[in-house]
């Protein structure tokens, strides 16, 4: 049986209403921790030992900035990183830069590899998420750019986040599509409508597994004020249930499995993670801030809290 490896998408949310800061980053740290400034993901780190990068999706990301992650996290942690968007979202990537989407080819393949680089070398690269828009359907066109995609990326394990309802139409031949490069049909969980793609919830390689919730929030889903608001849902424990059992039983076929929750907004995330880790019987490391278990109060007892910050006496007028 493999381990079960739970995990949030993306670690760093400072800004907005749903900031982490506050609720799973502490206000204040007292002394510095390590002497440095305080370190957000070291910080997270103690606490799960993978992470979904989103960031990868926006910006390839350099091998420096991949060999600080290396260097800020402990052995045997595990980053998945989102394709650049590039790949996956072609229009929205004209969009945003004004550059050709479909000038693809061994450069910018390889300048997302050489970022890859000191993840894998170090033993600490995860997966690889292909995530599609809800938009791309299966057809020939689809089918042709999926294949030279996993192509392109063979040599390392690719998840693909596939949502429109004709890839689960034929199940069949979008299952012997991504066998044929041992890429995992990512599972998902978000708001279900007419076009959803449909999924069993088991693995469909026997490599790995990867299963991603997003949150139930149909109401904001399409239409928000602030792209946040889509993820701010928060999962009860009776609901993550059903997925503790599915990824348990994936362990059993799989030589990895992977749970991330992106639900991040103000940390819903987080609390769900720690949450399903229990379910499945896992250790809850790391201490959290006493205002993330008045926030989510489910994990009262089950979680260490952090010591509170010394408050230095008042001087004497």
């Amino acid at each position: 049986m493999s381990e079960v490896r739970i995990g949030t998408s993306g670690w760093n949310y400072p800004k907005g209403r749903g900031t982490w800061n506050g609720i799973f980053y502490p206000d204040q740290i007292g002394p510095k921790r390590r002497g440095e400034k305080f370190d957000d993901l070291a910080f997270y780190a103690e606490h799960f030992d993978t992470v979904e990068i989103n960031s990868s999706f926006y910006r390839v990301p350099s091998a420096a900035m991949a060999r600080g992650w290396v260097e800020r996290t402990p052995p045997g942690f595990e980053f998945s990183l989102k394709l650049f968007q590039k790949f996956t979202h072609p229009a929205m990537f004209a969009k945003a830069t004004g550059a050709d989407p479909f000038d693809l080819g061994g450069k910018d393949v390889d300048e997302f590899k050489a970022g890859l680089d000191p993840l894998a070398s170090s033993g600490k690269l995860g997966a690889l998420l292909a995530q599609f828009p809800a938009s791309f359907k299966n057809d020939a066109g689809s089918r042709g750019y999926l294949e030279w995609l996993l192509r392109a990326f063979a040599d390392y394990p690719v998840a693909v986040e596939l949502r429109h309802r004709t890839w689960s139409d034929d199940p069949a031949d979008t299952m012997q599509l991504l066998g044929a490069y041992g890429a995992a049909l990512a599972q998902i969980d978000e708001p279900k409508f007419r076009t959803s793609i449909r999924q069993s919830f088991v693995p469909n390689v026997p490599t790995f597994y990867y299963l991603r919730l997003h949150g139930r929030n149909a109401a904001q889903w399409w239409t928000h004020q602030n792209s946040e608001d889509r993820y701010n849902y928060l999962y009860s424990a009776e609901e993550l249930a059903p997925f503790a059992e599915a990824a348990q039983a994936a362990s059993k076929q799989v030589k990895k499995a992977y749970l991330y929750t992106n639900n991040h907004f103000s940390a819903k995330s987080v609390a769900n993670a720690a949450i399903l880790k229990h379910q499945l019987g896992q250790p809850l490391p790391g201490e959290y801030p006493e205002a993330f278990v008045e926030t989510y109060p489910d994990l009262k007892g089950l979680v260490r809290l952090l010591p509170r910050p010394l408050i230095p006496a008042p001087k004497p007028s």
